[in-house]
């Protein structure tokens, strides 16, 4: 286990040993490294069950494994999120596991940046495949049951960069762009039967994905107001909150947390 591992549980919003949030199914996507896996325990430090998943299996029970070892209780389910059906699979696994699912976190992605003209066919289709039509499908197969129980919390994990215009991301700013829309779209859909669908908007945040970057992040950030990079447990803490009671009157809000770089 990591000390990034050890240290995560409980910090988003309460204490550790909060319990506000117990009883509560979630499924987090991604949740191997980065922001899913800051999301993840932070959830099992509210008290909620977490369905974790990611391609990394070895990871995968390592972040099961430390939430366990806090008290917390979570299971991995390995996915590649490419294709409908791959979608659907992980949503019936997770609910087949758990009983059912009360929130989402669509959190799995891909940041990809670069010219226009030297993007291929095969990287738009991957592209979009994960950062839509994965949370797509995925919302298509677990909001209907929410919708029936008459409860329910879907956040989406879109970018800044889905409000603005930067060279070399179109790619990544389209397709988080489509998710921002489709988050509006869900919460027309399935607020009316309990179901609140919100996003956050990170900016420049650092993770072991964006580590490759080096001084490019740093810079980036000097574009908003804070001056620097955020941390995946300001992320979790934010996603935390629209998946909660304590957001119950939000519905279709993309929140920023960019250090305020969608506001200059």
């Amino acid at each position: 286990m990591t000390d990034a591992m050890r240290t995560r549980p409980g910090s988003a919003g309460q204490p550790p040993g909060s319990r506000d949030m117990a009883g509560v199914k979630a499924l987090v996507t991604g949740g191997t490294s980065g922001i899913g896996l800051a999301t993840a325990m932070a959830f099992a430090g509210h008290g909620a069950e977490v369905a974790v998943t990611g391609r990394d299996e070895q990871r995968g029970r390592q972040v099961a494994e430390a939430i366990a070892e806090t008290g917390g209780v979570a299971d991995f389910i390995a996915a590649d999120l490419h294709g409908a059906s791959a979608a659907r699979r992980l949503a019936q696994a997770a609910v087949a596991r758990f009983g059912r699912i009360d929130v989402l976190v669509n959190n799995a992605g891909v940041f990809p940046s670069g010219p226009t003209e030297q993007t291929t066919k095969e990287d738009f289709d991957a592209v979009f495949g994960l950062n839509v039509r994965a949370p797509y499908f995925l919302v298509a197969e677990l909001a209907p049951a929410m919708a029936r129980r008459g409860h329910g919390a879907i956040v989406n994990v879109t970018t800044a960069a889905a409000a603005y215009g930067a060279a070399g991301l179109g790619l990544y700013g389209a397709s988080k762009a489509a998710l921002v829309l489709l988050t509006k779209a869900w919460a027309a859909e399935y607020g009316p039967h309990g179901v609140r669908v919100n996003a956050v908007g990170p900016g420049p945040t650092r993770t072991e994905g964006t580590a490759p970057r080096g001084d490019a992040l740093d810079r980036a950030a000097l574009a908003g107001p804070a001056r620097r990079p955020g941390t995946a447990e300001e992320i979790a803490e934010a996603i935390v909150f629209l998946a909660s009671d304590r957001s119950s009157f939000v519905h279709g809000a993309i929140l920023p947390v960019d250090g305020g770089r969608v506001a200059v």
